[in-house]
């Protein structure tokens, strides 16, 4: 199911918490908005939030003859979405399954679901490096184009368990295509001054130490924040964003990718 995907894009951390799938979410949203046909894959079995987050929670899967069919953000089916959170009575409901069943899952998500002809695959993945991500690696092996974003935010704690995932990555041989820093200070919606709340800096530093690209810094935006369970674009709705500058770069950044072949 996967042979008609172009590049896949994982996005990781060894930390929990640092807005991963908000990341994923305004990703594929911005390559949707830039034209590209995109899926977005929320790997995340025990707290599945793409589906709130874009504003999909009552939608259902259906199996079609192919395999399963994705959700769509929209009526040109650019943007589809998988996710567990799909299969669950209520946002409430608790996936309380051993190692062996996420797999299978994972597996399922990974060979199951119809995409069609995708330019692009952004896979929203849980934190840590065990089960869920060992199995998209193995099932991923055969994608010429797939690479990893790391999100971390400024504090040394998480920066501290990033470094494991980039550790991950290169064991297991996924190229990494650079760091985010997300949470980076708090914008006032008022004044547009950014202030840095937490310490500021750490993904960059960690992205020279590791001689990895560093893809910019995202702050808190309380106007991004109330894009959540609506599925609209930072880029289209906040145009003048600094979380909209980083996220257009980042989508210019990996079409140019995809044209060289790198």
């Amino acid at each position: 199911m996967l042979d008609n995907v172009k590049s896949v894009i994982l996005v990781l951390s060894g930390k929990g918490g640092v807005g991963k799938s908000t990341v994923s979410t305004q990703l594929a949203l911005t390559l949707k908005e830039r034209g590209f046909k995109v899926g977005l894959l929320d790997i995340d079995l025990c707290g599945p939030s793409v589906p709130h987050i874009l504003n999909l929670e009552n939608e259902n899967i259906h199996q079609g003859p192919d395999g399963w069919v994705p959700v769509y953000l929209d009526k040109e089916q650019r943007l589809g979405v998988m996710s567990i959170g799909f299969l669950l009575k209520s946002r409430n409901d608790a996936v309380v399954w051993r190692g062996p069943k996420k797999t299978a899952m994972i597996k399922q998500f990974l060979e199951d679901v119809y995409w069609q002809d995708l330019d692009f695959l952004v896979i929203d993945t849980p934190p840590g490096t065990s089960d869920e991500h060992i199995t998209v690696m193995e099932n991923l092996r055969q994608i010429p184009q797939c690479s990893a974003i790391i999100v971390t935010t400024p504090q040394e704690v998480a920066i501290e368990d990033v470094r494991k995932e980039i550790t991950f990555c290169r064991k297991t041989g996924i190229p990494i295509f650079g760091i985010i820093e997300n949470m980076s200070g708090y914008q006032c919606p008022t004044c547009n001054e950014c202030t840095n709340i937490f310490s500021s800096g750490g993904g960059k530093s960690l992205a020279e130490i590791s001689k990895l690209q560093f893809l910019g810094t995202i702050p808190i935006d309380p106007r991004v924040g109330k894009l959540a369970g609506q599925g609209l674009a930072a880029v289209k709705e906040l145009p003048d964003s600094s979380t909209s500058k980083v996220f257009n770069d980042l989508v210019t950044a990996f079409a140019e990718s995809i044209q060289n072949g790198s």
